[in-house]
């Protein structure tokens, strides 16, 4: 059993899951967003065994929801209706960022960045979705 991360993009969608005991995620794969999508995501979760999905949820810096925001809950909806499971908004504000913050520390050529970048996004989030879960005490 695991919980799924999603970093939804226009394009793409980074995908990161994590251990099974809730502790540490992993950049998967990205998806090219196509009518596929979800093909791709339900061969996932069964693979992953996955009981949780949270998404990156775009807010503004000052807190705000902006245009993104609206079609993320659209898309976290799809998700819930076409799976069953739960599925959590995170507030992803700088992971993006953290994300290339950390490839470019690793000293990975923008050429590469460009293809693990939502894949990485999408660690950050459910990283700190797992870590707030940790704090909660929340069990398995």
């Amino acid at each position: 059993m695991r919980i799924m991360g999603l970093d939804f993009g226009s394009k793409t969608i980074g995908v990161a899951m994590s251990d099974a005991f809730f502790w540490t995620a992993q950049g998967v794969k990205t998806i090219k967003r196509s009518k596929k999508e979800i093909d791709e995501l339900r061969e996932l979760i069964r693979e992953y065994e996955v009981i949780e999905i949270v998404v990156g949820y775009p807010k503004n810096m000052n807190g705000t929801r902006g245009p993104r925001c609206t079609l993320t809950e659209e898309f976290a909806e799809n998700l819930r209706m076409e799976f069953e499971l739960p599925v959590e908004l995170w507030d992803e504000r700088l992971s993006t960022v953290a994300a290339q913050r950390t490839l470019l520390e690793a000293d990975i050529s923008r050429a590469k960045q460009k293809l693990v970048i939502d894949k990485m996004a999408a660690v950050f989030i459910l990283q700190g979705y797992l870590d707030r879960r940790k704090k909660k005490n929340i069990p398995r």
